[in-house]
């Protein structure tokens, strides 16, 4: 009998809410950003490690509040005034003037502030002794990496965009040796889907384990 061809289809979804995937690593971000606009001075900063998923929390944040997204180079802080306004990756280097002045703007009536980064504001370098004092104040709430329970989901999201239903023992054998980020599921997901011959050949724990070794065997040759 002729294997069927699996067809090939996108169906990204947008940073929404419905479409974050929900466990006890980021049980503690999610209530922190439903208090909104509640927050305490107005600002919250969202912090874990780099594929924990806080961009797509911020950006579903983002478009549910109708917020300015600032530029992390030049942040507007006009634009901020008096309205809900992003800004993102702040440990990775900001003007220290524009965030001191975004933070007090967001303490006012009808604005508010989230910010990202990969570690919490007592982390942060800031040279301005009146910045340091408004970033110990803050509220922060952390997104841990993954566990099982998102990157399972993420797993299974990922998949389903692509139209592929893998073998039920794909999920439990990836999830024991796969790179623990929500970026990293994407990949292995991509991979399974776009191997050579993906179209014909079922995405098994078989095909999965080949994928995992030949980067096991890539990485031994760039480390010798």
């Amino acid at each position: 009998m002729a294997r069927q061809l699996r067809l090939s289809l996108r169906r990204p979804t947008a940073p929404t809410r419905d479409a974050f995937i929900r466990g006890a690593s980021n049980a503690q971000a999610l209530a922190a950003l439903d208090a909104w606009p509640r927050w305490p001075g107005g600002t919250l900063t969202l912090f874990g490690p780099e594929g924990c998923g806080k961009s797509h929390l911020a950006q579903a944040w983002a478009a549910s509040a109708e917020a300015v997204v600032l530029d992390r180079a030049q942040p507007d802080v006009a634009a901020a005034a008096g309205r809900a306004a992003l800004l993102e990756d702040i440990d990775r280097g900001v003007d220290a003037e524009a965030l001191f002045h975004l933070i007090n703007q967001a303490a006012r009536d009808g604005a508010s502030l989230l910010l990202t980064a990969r570690t919490a504001p007592a982390a942060w370098t800031a040279e301005l002794p009146d910045l340091r004092s408004r970033l110990n104040a803050l509220m922060a709430a952390e997104i841990a990496a993954p566990d099982d329970e998102v990157l399972g989901g993420v797993l299974r999201k990922f998949f389903r965009e692509r139209n592929i239903r893998p073998h039920d023992d794909v999920y439990p054998y990836l999830l024991r040796r796969m790179e623990r980020s929500i970026p990293g599921a994407q990949e292995i997901v991509r991979r399974l889907d776009e191997t050579e011959d993906g179209m014909m050949r079922p995405v098994s724990r078989v095909l999965a384990r080949e994928i995992l070794e030949d980067d096991i065997e890539n990485l031994d040759l760039f480390e010798g």
